[in-house]
This record gives structure tokens, C-alpha cells and sequence, in this order.
């Protein structure tokens, strides 16, 4: 019947029929209701597959009440984080049978009205949860005023321009109990790098900063500079303007030259705060002459695709995405009542932490005699 072309598309009340139930025992089965008896639930799915009925998911939301969709609001598109995360956020909700309507959005750029523009228009939808993610100072704050009641779960970092704390007093207080933050342990991180820097005797370090408006940059370079204190470490910051390549190859190659000019020392480590500008800081050591790791070490943080294959393979922090993915889905379906309370390995401020694990390789080594 639902093979002959042109034919009409089969109803529930013909898969009652041919099961010899009610339409109602249908929808109770569709909907995965347990109050439906297995010979049942058998007989209405013979008919289902005979039939070859596909439930609308108007039909669904009617009997359950909700739309089994989760509405995301995103920035950081361009950058192998964030978009490693939804992927695994997309691919748990489809594991429970829900479904994500994406806006992507700049992260430096978004407005507090094109944001709640966007919550509108989901909300329109009739979505059960947002789920935010907010790698930035601008979309943290514009994601905490929003003005949504469904269950919301902001990803982002503990620390920025903007605290934990600010952010949480934004929210009125009926939303309190319906939002939850989830992020990776930058501080964990960082610490990680520390203990090995000390361990092959680094005692004068370049750190990279990342762009400081990025909530993550801001993250790993405070837990950096509190751990240099506490480790006896003289650290010396280099602020980039951004995540990428070229503007840490500039600065590196400024001073190297620098260092040529004036006859400085060379420092025997360079941390860099992603791995995407350790590959520009290489590359100015590189053409320096100056060799990694035997005169200088680097690291970065992220472990993107390709960094075992570097030359030589870097020493990084490998964040979970995958998992924070499947953190952040999982707490909107507990804020829906709909499973248990995550439990997390580390949490701050009120952030639930998922792992950012150190990837030992060859690109560190003891430090030089200078």
C-alpha cells in the first residue's frame, strides 16, 4: 500500500484498524509509553511496518506535549572547538530521539537583540530547551539576559571579563532553577602544563594569550599567571589579537629578532594558549634557526587533528569536546525531567567541569643550560 506511487499516506486510525486497537494504544506506542502491553505494543508495530506509517511530528508533540527539539544558539564557527561540540550535542539528542535547530552567530559581534531575536524565534517553534554556547565576554552576557523560560544550559569557561557570578545575577530569579553552565577544566589544564614544564626544569616561559574577550583565553591566562607565582616561574605574556597562526608568527619572529639585536636570553619554553598559534611560533623558531625542543620547548592547548603528526609532534592539552557535548545535552534533558543530574570530575563556580587531559610528545624537553 505505501509502495504504490501516488498513494495516499497512511493514517493513524488505519494502523489501529489493522491492529484492532484504539488509536489512542497508537499513539501511546509511538510515543514510547510503557503503559502498553508487549503482545500490544507488537501487533501495533506489525501494523506500523505493514502499512509503512510514519508518525508526523505535529501528531507526536500533541500527545507528549512537546516538540522533541532543542533550540541552539552558537558562536565560534570557524574554530574546531565549538563545532566539535555541537556535532556530539547534535548526535546525543538524536540518540534520544530529539532534534537540534541550530543559529550559529558571530561570537564578538551578536547584540542582545539579535539574540533574542533568535531565542524568539525558537521559542515560536515551541522548542523544550536552548542549549547556548558562549565562548565570549559578549555572548555570555547577552545569553544570561535573554529572555527565555524554557530550561537553558550555557556552555562556557569559569573566568572572563564578565564572572560566574555577574552572569548568574542577570538571570531573574524564576530562571535560576532551570539553567545550568557546563565548560572544560582550563584550569586543570594549565596546571598539567605546569607540572611538566617544572619537571624538565623551565624556569623562563613565553606564554601566548589568546584573544582576551574569549572567555577560555582569559581562563587559561589567569590560571597560568597564579601558577607561575606559586611554581616560582618568570613568566612573560605575549597578547595576540586572535586564536590564529600569522599574529603569534609575528610576535615570535619579533622577539627573536629582538633577542639577536640586543643580545638578549632566549627563554627555554613557549606555552601557547591553542595549538593553532604553537604552529605559527614553530615556524618563527624554525626559521630562526632556533630548534624545538632542543634549544626551546612548545606546547599548546586543544589537540586539534594533526598534532601528533607536527614536526615534531606537539605537547598539548586535549579538550574533551566530545564529552562536553554529550554534558550539555544530557543536563537539558535532566532540566526536562528527563534523566539523572550529570555528575561531573571537576566543577567551579558553579560550572560543571568536563577534562582537559595533557598529550605528552616531542616537542618539550629539558631545559638547555643558557
Amino acid at each position: 500500500m505505501a509502495g504504490r506511487k501516488g498513494a495516499k499516506r497512511p493514517s493513524i486510525f488505519e494502523v489501529a484498524k489493522l491492529a484492532g486497537v484504539s488509536h489512542q494504544t497508537v499513539s501511546r506506542v509511538i510515543n514510547d509509553s510503557p503503559n502498553v502491553s508487549p503482545a500490544t505494543r507488537e501487533k501495533v508495530e506489525l501494523a506500523i511496518a505493514e502499512l509503512g506509517y510514519r508518525p508526523s511530528n505535529s501528531a507526536r508533540s500533541l500527545a507528549s506535549n512537546r516538540t522533541h527539539t532543542i533550540g541552539m544558539i552558537a558562536g565560534g564557527q570557524r574554530f574546531y572547538g565549538p563545532v566539535t561540540a555541537l556535532s556530539s550535542i547534535e548526535a546525543t539528542a538524536r540518540a534520544h530521539a530529539m532534534f537540534v535547530s541550530v543559529a550559529m552567530v558571530h561570537e564578538a559581534e551578536c547584540t542582545q537583540s539579535e539574540f533574542d531575536d533568535l531565542c524568539g524565534m525558537f521559542m515560536q517553534q515551541g522548542v523544550d530547551a536552548f542549549i547556548f554556547l558562549t565562548p565570549t565576554d559578549e555572548m555570555f552576557q547577552v545569553a544570561c539576559r535573554a529572555k527565555v523560560t524554557q530550561p537553558c544550559v550555557i556552555i562556557t569557561s569559569t573566568h572572563g571579563g564578565v564572572s560566574v557570578g555577574e552572569g548568574m545575577r542577570m538571570l531573574n530569579a524564576r530562571r535560576h532553577r532551570r539553567v545550568s553552565l557546563v565548560g572544560v577544566d582550563q584550569w586543570g589544564g594549565m596546571a598539567a602544563v605546569m607540572r611538566l614544564i617544572r619537571k624538565y626544569g623551565h624556569r623562563n616561559v613565553l606564554f601566548f594569550a589568546g584573544p582576551s574577550q574569549w572567555r577560555d583565553a582569559h581562563t587559561r591566562l589567569l590560571a597560568w599567571n597564579k601558577l607561575c607565582a606559586e611554581n616560582k616561574v618568570n613568566s612573560v605574556t605575549v597578547q595576540c589579537g586572535d586564536w590564529e597562526s600569522a599574529d603569534a608568527y609575528r610576535r615570535m619572529n619579533h622577539i627573536l629578532d629582538n633577542i639577536g639585536s640586543n643580545g638578549g636570553r632566549l627563554p627555554t619554553c613557549a606555552v601557547c594558549s591553542n595549538d593553532v598559534m604553537a604552529i605559527g611560533v614553530i615556524r618563527a623558531l624554525h626559521e630562526h634557526g632556533v630548534r624545538v625542543p632542543d634549544d626551546m620547548s612548545v606546547t599548546g592547548f586543544d589537540d586539534i587533528p594533526g598534532m601528533s603528526n607536527m614536526y615534531p609532534p606537539l605537547t598539548t592539552v586535549r579538550q574533551d569536546f566530545d564529552d562536553l557535548g554529550v554534558m550539555a545535552m544530557k543536563e537539558a534533558l535532566f532540566l526536562m525531567g528527563d534523566g539523572d543530574e550529570p555528575g561531573y570530575p571537576a566543577s567551579y563556580h558553579g560550572v560543571g567541569l568536563v577534562s582537559a587531559d595533557l598529550i605528552v610528545r616531542q616537542s618539550v624537553r629539558a631545559a638547555p643550560r643558557r
